[in-house]
C-alpha cells in the first residue's frame, strides 16, 4: 500500500512541476500584446492616411477646377 501511495505522490509531484507548456503560454501572451498594440496603432494610422488622401483630393480638385 505504501508503494502505491509513494508512486501516486511522485506522479502528482512530477505533473505539478512540469514546465513544458509554460513557454507556449508566454509566447501567446507576447503575441497578444503585439496584436493589441498593432490594433491600437492602426486607428491612428488609418486617420493619418485618410487625412493625406483628403489633402490630395482637395489639391487635385483645386488644380482641375
Amino acid at each position: 500500500m505504501n508503494d502505491l501511495m509513494l508512486k501516486m505522490y511522485i506522479n502528482v509531484k512530477n505533473f505539478v512541476e512540469r514546465e513544458e507548456g509554460q513557454d507556449l503560454v508566454e509566447y501567446a501572451l507576447v503575441v497578444a500584446i503585439i496584436a493589441l498594440g498593432a490594433i491600437a496603432g492602426m486607428g491612428k494610422l488609418a486617420a493619418e492616411i485618410n487625412s493625406a488622401f483628403d489633402q490630395v483630393s482637395t489639391t487635385l480638385s483645386t488644380a482641375v477646377g
